[in-house]
């Protein structure tokens, strides 16, 4: 068993990290403990912050999973909301509802498009958002919703083409979370 010497001048706040048995002198001892300890406390605080930075996991935090509505303005003006889901970069549309009148868009239909995030700072999500939606009855129109994600709002440009009389037009559009 080694016993620790510990002079009456070194606290025994050290004692457990500090060996300064067979060290004449003590001075320069002393001096290396406190540097190890400084050391120590260093990586200790590096360490706090990377965890409180990173990991964690929020449902929506980074993708535009929701409920939507929607109001295009243009050559047309609709409203409609719509259930988004998110996985990965895929979007997927169900529960679609106009609440404008449109002969567009009278039944069914499917929703497809992207979503590419380009940055998640302190829960603000950003990036590139691409919506199509295809008419189920009457076949043959096509609503395409370009533009950006910035939190709970999207805003970009749409354009609607189709083979029924009316459907056409294009504009400009904003999107929230509801």
């Amino acid at each position: 068993m080694r016993l620790i010497h510990r002079p009456t001048s070194v606290p025994a706040l050290f004692e457990p990290w500090c060996d300064f048995s067979g060290r004449p002198g003590f001075e320069g001892g002393v001096q290396e403990c406190l540097m190890k300890q400084f050391g120590m406390a260093i990586v200790l605080a590096v360490g706090l912050v990377l965890v409180a930075c990173g990991g964690g996991t929020s449902s929506n935090a980074d993708n535009v999973t929701g409920n939507w509505t929607a109001t295009l303005t243009g050559t047309q003006d609709l409203t409609f909301s719509t259930s988004l889901q998110s996985n990965g970069s895929t979007v997927t549309g169900t529960n679609l509802s106009f609440s404008t009148s449109t002969p567009c868009f009278t039944s069914g239909g499917t929703q497809t498009g992207s979503f590419i995030l380009s940055g998640n700072f302190t829960g603000n999500i950003t990036g590139a958002f691409q919506l199509t939606i295809t008419s189920g009855t009457p076949s043959g129109n096509t609503l395409v919703l370009q533009g950006t994600v910035n939190n709970n709002t999207i805003t970009g440009t749409w354009k609607l083409t189709g083979s029924t009389e009316g459907c056409t037009g294009n504009g400009t559009f904003t999107s929230t979370r509801m």
